[in-house]
């Protein structure tokens, strides 16, 4: 597997927690975030289910740049 770095919040509390990767290998987005609250979780479902090998995270808006450069290098010419 080839992580490449993206970006952590730069706002975190030393818990190094949102972190955003790319996955070269298999072209996907990597997200680290906060485990959803039983509220958050009750919204989603009501969409669909979410299969027991997903799971859905939190990101704070800060982070939509460093989501915005990993789906740019999701996109960039290493990438196949």
């Amino acid at each position: 597997m080839s992580l490449r770095f993206i970006a952590k919040d730069p706002n975190t509390d030393g818990a190094n927690c949102p972190t955003v990767w790319v996955d070269e290998e298999k072209q996907e987005i990597v997200l680290q975030g906060w485990t959803l609250d039983e509220a958050t979780r009750a919204e989603c479902l009501k969409t669909g289910p979410i299969p027991d090998s997903e799971t859905v995270v939190r990101l704070p808006m800060r982070m939509a740049a460093a989501i915005r450069e990993a789906c740019d290098a999701a996109d960039g010419p290493t990438v196949q």
